[in-house]
C-alpha cells in the first residue's frame, strides 16, 4: 500500500474508532445509570430476569467498545501491527457476541409480552403497603406512569395474593389517581377509589402506557444498534488494510 492510501486508511481507520470510542462511553454511562438509579428504575429492572441481564450486557458492550475504541486509535495514529491485530479479533468476538444478542432477545421475546406480566401480576402482587420486590416495583411504575396493572385494575380481580391480603379493596391504593386526590382531598377520593370507582382511578394498563412511552425511542435504539454494528464492520475492514499496508 502506497503513502498516500496508507495515510488515508489511518485516518479514516482513525475516526471510526473514535466513534466507536464514543459509542462505548455513551453505553457505559446507560448501564451505570440504570444500575446505580437511585429513582426505582433499578427496581422495575431487577424485577425481570431478562431486563437485569440487558441492564449488564449494555453496561459490558460499553466498558468493551470504549477500550476497543481507545486501542483502535492507538492502533492507527502509532501504526502498531500488533495492536491492530489484537483490536480486530477482538471486535470480531464482540461483533458476532452483538448478533448473538440480539438473536436470542428475538427469541424470549415472550418473557416481555403483555399475556407474561399479566400471570406475574396476579400471581406475585400482594398490595400498595407491601415491602416485597415485586410488589413495590409495580407500585413504582403505577405511581410514575399514572397507570393500573397491565391491561387495567380488571387484572386485580383474580389476584390471588392481593385479594387474600385485600379483600375488601377493588384496586391497590397506587392505581388512584394522584390529581384527584389532591384536588378533592386523599382520605375521600382515596376510599372510593378503592371501593371501585372509576372516577379516582387511573383506568389505562401499564403496559399500553409504557409502549406508548417508549415507542419513539425503540427506533432510535434500532438504528443506533445498526449504525453501531455497519461502524465496526468498516473499522475491521480498516484495521485489516492497514495491517497489511504496514511495512
Amino acid at each position: 500500500m502506497e503513502g498516500d492510501s496508507l495515510s488515508c486508511v489511518k485516518y479514516l481507520m482513525f475516526i471510526f474508532n473514535f466513534f466507536i470510542f464514543l459509542g462505548g462511553a455513551c453505553l457505559l454511562g446507560l448501564g451505570v445509570w440504570v444500575i446505580v438509579d437511585p429513582t426505582g428504575f433499578r427496581e422495575v429492572i431487577a424485577a425481570n430476569p431478562v431486563l437485569f441481564m440487558g441492564a449488564y450486557l449494555v453496561l459490558a458492550m460499553g466498558a468493551m467498545l470504549f477500550l476497543l475504541g481507545f486501542l483502535g486509535c492507538c492502533g492507527a495514529i502509532r501504526e502498531n501491527k500488533c495492536l491492530l491485530l489484537f483490536f480486530f479479533m477482538f471486535i470480531f468476538v464482540i461483533f458476532l457476541a452483538e448478533l448473538s444478542a440480539a438473536i436470542l432477545a428475538f427469541l424470549f421475546r415472550e418473557q416481555l409480552s403483555r399475556e407474561f406480566f399479566t400471570k406475574e401480576v396476579k400471581r406475585h402482587y400482594h398490595g400498595s403497603n407491601s415491602s416485597e420486590v415485586f410488589s413495590t416495583t409495580w407500585n413504582s411504575v403505577m405511581i410514575s406512569f399514572g397507570c393500573c396493572g397491565v391491561n387495567g385494575p380488571e387484572d386485580f380481580e383474580d389476584a390471588v395474593r392481593f385479594r387474600s391480603h385485600h379483600p375488601h379493596k377493588v384496586v391497590p391504593e397506587a392505581c388512584c389517581r394522584r390529581e384527584i386526590q389532591q384536588r378533592d382531598g386523599a382520605i375521600t377520593s382515596k376510599v372510593d377509589c378503592l371501593m371501585g370507582k372509576e372516577f379516582y382511578q387511573n383506568r389505562q394498563g401499564c403496559y399500553s402506557v409504557i409502549l406508548n412511552t417508549l415507542e419513539p425511542y425503540v427506533y432510535v435504539a434500532g438504528a443506533l444498534a445498526i449504525g453501531a454494528l455497519a461502524v465496526e464492520l468498516f473499522a475491521m475492514v480498516f484495521a485489516m488494510c492497514l495491517f497489511r499496508g504496514i511495512q
